[in-house]
């Protein structure tokens, strides 16, 4: 294999499959990126069994000669050296040249470096996914929808199906739900399907596989496409390709969990109400225990407030837009209500209870595409 490749493409592709890369891998040519080069291009591939990126890069784009393939071939490189010595050479343009044994020259400028390369040959091949079933996002939407869902999934291993997102697809809707039994955020919207596509398909996809995907997606908005099969499901982007395997077992039925009617309504100012959390939670933060309370003063007032024996006690009142029902008072946790408050995308929320002690819910005013659920504290006081 002999290429001379632009350098910032070559880090660019580098840098995206380099997420793909575990530090506790148990087999070791997982631990290296893959290079496969032929007529058209080069293509750089990275895995951890989990999931595995793939990044292609044409000989030519807008005209603009990109890789000139001298001679085509293969060879796996040891990722982290690899990618920090490409980010630090000295000129626009690299050569890769891989000679006997997979030794592998990279020149740059006055900059020779020798690497020893491994057999393409042991490196696993990436799974072949059949397209029937695909659907596709627009991908500033599908950031959103991630953004808005991952941070409620579950951290314990213990319950290994809700360190996950569940996405059901429902004839022309996608939505996703995380939940830790504590919390509960979903996001739902209209989404493009293949004529082949199965009305209702529900999926598991973790946490730290969405975050990593949400890492590549562009901002501007261009379709993804999306391809489920049995235990993988695809993303494909304009020169990206991310496989994660889909989590195994039930996702439990959430939709129990939202009560059908409210004791208590109140609509209010989104940024008011978090910035008056955000306070009292500097306090409950110190306290260990993030426990901030909500108290219903009248129909256009509630308190919110947090105590410390250590340190004192922060107490506000803010204005509300709406509040009808039962006055009461309820305490929660700060921290998983302001995760809420930061990607709700309105001006004003509205908030149901049922009690004290039963789920707070959170919407968007002006639309219902969105849902928060908090789980109360019991306090003493």
């Amino acid at each position: 294999m002999n290429i001379i490749i632009a350098k910032d493409q070559l880090n660019e592709s580098i840098q995206h499959v380099f997420k793909a890369i575990s530090n506790r891998t148990t087999i070791p040519i997982l631990s290296g990126i893959k290079i496969d080069v032929d007529g058209k291009g080069a293509t750089f591939t990275a895995s951890d069994t989990e999931i595995s990126i793939q990044s292609y890069v044409p000989t030519e784009k807008d005209g603009i000669t990109i890789v000139e393939v001298l001679r085509p071939g293969s060879v796996v490189l040891p990722a982290r050296f690899f990618s920090e010595m490409i980010r630090k050479l000295p000129a626009a343009v690299v050569e890769l040249e891989v000679k006997d044994n997979f030794i592998t020259w990279i020149r740059s400028g006055s900059t020779e470096v020798q690497l020893v390369g491994l057999d393409p040959e042991e490196y696993p091949l990436l799974p072949q996914l059949e397209e029937d079933q695909k659907v596709s996002v627009s991908s500033d939407l599908l950031k959103a929808m991630i953004r808005q869902t991952t941070f409620a999934v579950s951290t314990s291993e213990t319950s290994p199906i809700l360190t996950g997102v569940l996405w059901k697809f429902d004839a022309e809707q996608l939505k996703l739900i995380a939940c830790d039994r504590l919390r509960m955020a979903s996001r739902e919207a209209h989404i493009q399907t293949s004529e082949q596509w199965e009305p209702q398909t529900n999926i598991v996809i973790s946490g730290k596989s969405l975050n990593e995907l949400n890492k590549l997606l562009p901002d501007q908005s261009m379709l993804i496409d999306i391809v489920v099969a049995d235990n993988q499901v695809l993303f494909k982007m304009d020169s990206i390709l991310f496989f994660t395997r889909l989590l195994d077992g039930t996702y439990p039925d959430t939709a129990k969990l939202i009560p059908a009617s409210f004791s208590t309504e109140m609509t209010i100012e989104t940024r008011k109400l978090a910035d008056a959390i955000d306070r009292a939670y500097l306090l409950s933060r110190e306290e260990r225990t993030n426990i901030v309370k909500l108290t219903m003063k009248d129909e256009q007032t509630v308190e919110v407030s947090s105590t410390s024996a250590e340190l004192g006690k922060v107490t506000e009142q803010i204005g509300v837009h709406k509040l009808a029902g039962e006055l009461i008072s309820i305490s929660f946790n700060s921290k998983y209500m302001l995760d809420a408050l930061k990607v709700i995308d309105s001006d004003y929320i509205a908030m149901g209870f049922r009690g004290p002690m039963q789920p707070i819910i959170i919407k968007p005013e002006d639309h219902a595409n969105m849902l928060h659920l908090i789980m109360p504290y019991r306090t003493t006081n």
